[in-house]
């Protein structure tokens, strides 16, 4: 039996089964019912867990929210999905309380000292404001569900969309032969064959409101593995929980390897790493001198995969393989299908480079939350078109070259210039205006706008900020702003994207 453990905080897995048996008669008492959603707009925390159990008893489904969204961003997520009820850490309602629709039940999680200290934040209150309930002396109050669970259907997460709106990726309720083939996938995948479950020591390093460390953290849940939730990413103290807690297992981003690399020698060399066994890292490129450093400090413990949260990872390598096939992403998986498709679908040969199209065909197939059109333009033979485009060696590992879609991939965290562009639109003196990735040797890629000026018109970089950062979470803000009197464009009058970006990433290999 495993504990999930949050600074001085600790609950065990019976526990947590009993306190999410708990919410699950509550929540259907509320009338939350299968297929209905269940917004979670929570830091990593006990409740988390414990909501998404329980809406998975009752064959609904737990939708994390980015919790750094604006209200504007909220207010799209929780109409769209038609939440029938939230769960929110207390210092982050205010900030959305205007924008919840009418008839929404709220739970209220008073937000923890650690995750308070992470974030300099005021002490928080124990009392739910009027209209709003304690999750957890809510939950107290009813019995554990005592009826046979449903279907679970998993998680709805919203992942944004090249027209500026997030889609809410839902799966069906997989029948038992889909459901074991997504576990032994994920089992693969996180590593979690090397040890019986309850041997397994983990540490949570990334936000649960994302596919992948979503995934990660209620597999270690439901394993009864050990699992350390970081209140935030600290290179230093990250060290400090591998040592003291004798960490196994962690799922991590490259942004995170190399804010590890920049900690000076001495503090590097300072703690002792030995006890970690697998250590695997995705949704982002990994640049391959870091991760060759990463592999020669901490062994060959670091492994990598690939997907997206349409078709979850369908490519895996170890650090052996990596060595050998130096910048791969890796080989597909077992049951998995992934070719190098052309704009007609026909395979390409190896070495030639086309767009990666994969899926799963045993899994539970998925559909965007009301756009099935959507998900429909997805469809490729038959598989998920990802928009990555790529090639296979001689030897069937896949390699990334670029990407069809006009997407910026910043730390692990995927931005759609269409959204920042629209914003863009709107602000007085712009003319015109294109949004792009561009290199960052700590984040994979920055965002960079290239802004033109209505005539007679005058604009400054941090007035372009000032306005992003009022209508856009601030990771979507350009990171750099230049300005033209114009911008190139194609024959049809299109923005000429291409040429604007080449020049930032000439003399490099890949243009991601």
């Amino acid at each position: 039996m495993g504990d999930i453990i949050s600074g001085e905080r600790r609950l065990n897995t019976n526990d947590l089964n009993l306190r999410s048996a708990r919410a699950a008669t509550g929540l259907d008492s509320i009338g939350l019912q299968p297929g209905d959603i269940i917004a979670l707009f929570l830091r990593n925390d006990f409740p988390f867990f414990e909501a998404s159990m329980a809406a998975g008893i009752l064959g609904a489904y737990p939708t994390p929210v980015n919790w750094h969204a604006t209200p504007e961003e909220a207010r799209y997520i929780l109409e769209n999905s038609g939440a029938k009820a939230i769960v929110i850490h207390s210092d982050l309602l205010a900030g959305i309380q205007a924008v919840i629709p009418k008839g929404v039940h709220v739970f209220v999680v008073p937000t923890p000292a650690e995750i308070a200290a992470a974030y300099s934040l005021p002490p928080q209150p124990s009392q739910a404001p009027p209209g709003a309930r304690i999750w957890s002396e809510w939950l107290e109050g009813f019995a554990p569900w005592s009826g046979a669970p449903r279907p679970n259907p998993g998680t709805i997460i919203y992942t944004s969309g090249t027209t500026g709106n997030p889609k809410g990726v839902r799966r069906s309720p997989p029948t038992q032969e889909q459901a074991d083939a997504s576990l032994r996938s994920l089992l693969s995948i996180f590593g979690f064959t090397t040890r019986p479950p309850d041997k397994i020591v983990s540490v949570m390093t990334g936000p649960m409101y994302h596919s992948a460390p979503n995934a990660y953290g209620m597999l270690c849940a439901r394993l009864g593995a050990t699992l350390h939730l970081e209140a935030r990413f600290e290179p230093e103290e990250l060290l400090q929980m591998i040592e003291r807690h004798r960490i196994t297992h962690i799922h991590m981003v490259p942004i995170m390897f190399n804010r590890l690399l920049k900690l000076p020698e001495e503090v590097r060399r300072k703690y002792d790493l030995s006890s970690l066994e697998f250590v695997v890292h995705a949704a982002a490129p990994c640049s391959p001198p870091v991760k060759r450093a990463m592999i020669e400090w901490w062994g060959p413990v670091i492994n990598e995969y690939y997907g997206s949260t349409e078709t979850g990872g369908v490519v895996f390598c170890t650090s052996e393989q990596w060595l050998s096939h130096p910048g791969t992403v890796g080989a597909p998986m077992p049951d998995a299908d992934v070719r190098i498709t052309d704009a007609d679908g026909n395979s390409l040969p190896q070495g030639e480079i086309g767009e990666v199209t994969a899926a799963f065909p045993n899994i539970a197939d998925f559909t965007y939350h009301k756009d099935d059109a959507k998900r429909r333009a997805t469809a490729k033979v038959g598989l998920i078109a990802t928009g990555d485009l790529g090639y296979f060696d001689k030897d069937g590992f896949l390699y990334l070259c670029d990407r069809s879609k006009d997407m910026i991939i910043s730390g692990g965290v995927n931005i759609y210039p269409a959204e920042i562009e629209a914003v863009l639109h709107r602000m007085p003196g712009v003319a015109d205006c294109a949004v792009f990735g561009i290199p960052d040797d700590e984040y994979g890629e920055a965002v960079h706008a290239c802004v033109q000026v209505q005539p007679g018109k005058q604009l400054s970089e941090e007035a372009v900020k000032a306005y992003l950062r009022e209508h856009l979470s601030g990771f979507k803000v350009p990171r750099s702003v230049d300005f033209r009197t114009e911008l190139p464009r194609e024959d049809s009058g299109k923005i000429f994207k291409r040429k604007l970006r080449e020049p930032f990433w000439a003399g490099r290999t890949t243009r991601i």
